[in-house]
């Protein structure tokens, strides 16, 4: 009982962290009158937050991520929180951009978690770890309907204010009842394998790829064709709102389904093999998805579109698997820095997808819809290559 406290609270803590952050979108009509900035300066903010989420990962094999683990989801949660307090204050805008990217470095509580999880379960990791992450997307849905009301009643620096309390409220409760371990990065063992020159990090790193590259790009750009097709601000705010919850529902079924897999075989093997078909299923359902709402956006169909994005959420299916491959694939000595790695990769993604879709969706919707719609099969494609390679804990060994 005390293993599943752990996945609650974990939970607690990402939909804290990550459902603060809505309050920038919220907010943003009384952003851009304050600072007096147009609607593309605006924008910069959203790339900065998102090419921190990628940049996040190189922090994971520097000393700020090593020994005490409560202290490691401190810092990255203070990443989110201490930004968060500053934003009301500060004077010049590219100063809030700097700090929205610095804000993009609280997604380093995934690896973290991962790590965490990683000691208390074995098949049981995908359950626990698609609960703690459907939190970024609660998160992201309590998060906007409680901003409306924060800004609405005290303004939007005092609402700003109360998010950074939330943070500190949830990791003090967090605090008081999780137990420390030590994060150790490097070791007599470990120092002598460079995970970066491993053909089966890339490979595995980029399995997650694709799905992160439809993530982080299918709300601004459903956005963009939503309004072009006279749809409400109402209908676009459900449109994400539905979304969110469906890749909440859709990271707790595939964890579930991870466990019933990998309950099966604990071996090494055993376990990825669960990881691999749970990602296949995942991108099957979500290109189905993906297929129905293109041509719901071609068509113009809103009923359509919205029935589409509860099939696309599978896309987050394939989350929960791919972030306990690590302990599941990597010696004991290298896991942690693996995870690092693996995040690293695969959320490259957020760096380049939205401005390619966006560029191509210049010369044709088709075509942008289409590219979307390729990534669950180019995820598949990957994750069939990666499962006839040798995992490393077989070349290396179990405590390598």
């Amino acid at each position: 009982m005390k293993r599943w406290k752990s996945v609650i609270l974990n939970t607690l803590v990402m939909t804290a962290g990550f459902g603060t952050l809505s309050m920038m979108s919220v907010a943003k009509p009384d952003i851009i009158s304050h600072f007096g900035i147009s609607g593309e300066a605006y924008d910069l903010q959203h790339v900065a937050y998102v090419f921190g989420l990628f940049i996040a990962f190189l922090l994971g094999h520097t000393k700020l991520y090593e020994g005490s683990f409560k202290r490691s989801v401190a810092i990255a949660l203070s990443f989110a929180a201490i930004p968060q307090a500053l934003i009301p204050y500060v004077g010049n805008w590219y100063l809030v951009v700097a700090l929205r990217f610095i804000q993009g470095f609280v997604v380093s509580l995934v690896p973290l978690f991962s790590t965490q999880i990683a000691n208390y379960f074995v098949a049981e990791r995908p359950f626990a770890k698609g609960i703690i992450l459907s939190g970024i997307f609660w998160g992201g849905v309590f998060g906007s309907m409680s901003a409306k009301y924060l800004v609405n009643a005290l303004g939007w620096k005092s609402a700003f204010l109360v998010t950074v309390v939330v943070m500190y409220a949830v990791l003090l409760v967090w605090w008081l009842f999780t137990e420390d371990f030590e994060i150790v990065h490097k070791s007599e063992k470990s120092t002598k394998i460079n995970i970066w020159s491993m053909k089966f990090t890339w490979v595995l790193g980029l399995t997650f790829f694709p799905a992160l590259w439809v993530i982080f790009t299918i709300i601004g750009f459903s956005s963009s064709l939503a309004y072009a097709l006279g749809w409400n601000k109402s209908q676009v705010a459900n449109l994400s709102t539905t979304l969110n919850i469906s890749k909440a529902l859709w990271s707790i079924i595939m964890g579930f389904v991870g466990f019933q897999l990998s309950k099966r075989n604990t071996t090494a093997r055993g376990l990825f093999n669960a990881i691999v078909h749970v990602m296949i299923l995942s991108y099957a359902i979500s290109f189905v998805g993906l297929v129905i709402y293109s041509k719901a956006m071609l068509d113009g169909s809103y009923s359509l579109a919205l029935a589409s994005v509860w099939l696309i959420g599978a896309l987050q299916g394939t989350g929960p698997a791919f972030w306990t491959s690590a302990p599941a694939t990597y010696p004991r000595s290298i896991y942690p820095r693996a995870s690092f790695a693996l995040g690293l990769i695969s959320n490259s993604a957020n760096a380049v997808a939205p401005s390619i879709t966006e560029a191509l969706a210049r010369q044709s919707e088709t075509l942008a819809l289409g590219e979307l719609a390729f990534m669950p099969l180019l995820g598949i494609l990957i994750l069939v290559t990666v499962s006839r390679m040798k995992l490393p804990v077989e070349e290396l060994g179990e405590d390598a």
